[in-house]
């Protein structure tokens, strides 16, 4: 009697340990509900930014490590632009959707959570830390984002998401700027 009480003890013991790494996990919104609640009104097209060696580099800084992709995709109507990465935490991708209104943050969402430890970066008392920040000169977020005990590399890969997003959103404005000076008539 005493041996089965005990070993239903240390299984619930151990069901209660695991628990919390089950509840992080899931996927808390979809690609396309997060572009419809950004562009409620009309979804644009996505389009794309075509990275050479010299992009890949400076994504590679900062992902800290190398960028394989040939494009990143992104959605824009007028001066909104929305991205969604996946970004590694610990082991496992985090799906993260950053809004960008002219340069600077507007939202942060998680959109699915693969880990099993620090599933709290979804919750708004730590993307409404996002809201506002833009890129410094040296490419580097313009506030400092508090983190969440336990949840040191989720942190980590949201903020590197941020910092992407920031980054490609003026590469986006250059391709642009470039793209309308090729196509304006000469004048005489």
């Amino acid at each position: 009697m005493y041996l089965k009480t005990l070993t239903r003890l240390f299984i619930l013991a151990g069901l209660l340990l695991l628990a919390p790494g089950i509840w992080a996990k899931g996927i808390y919104m979809t690609a396309d509900q997060f572009l419809q609640n950004t562009f409620p009104k009309t979804q644009p097209e996505p389009q794309v930014i075509w990275l050479n060696a010299e992009l890949k580099a400076t994504i590679s800084t900062f992902l800290y490590r190398p960028y394989r992709g040939l494009r990143v995709r992104y959605w824009q109507h007028q001066n909104r632009s929305a991205w969604i990465f996946d970004e590694i935490g610990k082991e496992r991708p985090i799906t993260i959707g950053v809004v960008v209104n002219d340069q600077q943050v507007e939202t942060v969402k998680i959109l699915a959570f693969r880990e099993s430890r620090g599933g709290e970066v979804r919750h708004s008392f730590f993307t409404n830390q996002f809201q506002g920040i833009t890129l410094t000169e040296k490419n580097k977020l313009s506030q400092i984002i508090d983190g969440v005990t336990g949840a040191t590399l989720s942190v980590n890969a949201v903020k590197r998401a941020t910092q992407l997003a920031l980054f490609l959103r003026m590469e986006a404005l250059k391709q642009q700027a470039l793209k309308e000076q090729s196509v304006e008539p000469a004048k005489d």
